[in-house]
């Protein structure tokens, strides 16, 4: 049984690393969109301009996708958070393994 709960924890830790990932892109969607938003509409920005301007845009972008990502996500999706979404994981799968369990007990002592 051991080894079992190994494999539900590793599922468990692969989810949550996926979930991660997820807020992780929604949140560099969402400031990609903002600064294309505002280099197109409010800055004018033409492209026969310099590159600097550009190099500019593209540091202050890294600089906020990495402000959000240590200030904004670490807040909420840290280890704690983690181990919670693990438990919760491990606990879904045990709940419907022992429903599996028993459906097959049922229809063994039936036949």
């Amino acid at each position: 049984m051991e080894r079992n709960q190994q494999e539900l924890y590793e599922y468990a830790r692969k989810r949550v690393k996926q979930k991660k990932r997820v807020y992780f892109h929604f949140i560099l969607f969402f400031v990609g969109s903002i600064f294309l938003y505002i280099i197109n509409k409010l800055l004018k920005v033409d492209p026969e301009q310099d590159w600097y301007l550009w190099a500019i845009t593209g540091w202050g972008f890294l600089f906020v996708l990495h402000f959000i990502k240590v200030f904004v996500t670490e807040s909420f999706i840290n280890k704690k958070w983690e181990q919670e979404q693990i438990e919760k994981l491990v606990a879904r799968q045990e709940r419907k393994i022992a429903q599996l369990e028993k459906k097959i007990e049922t229809t063994e002592n039936g036949q």
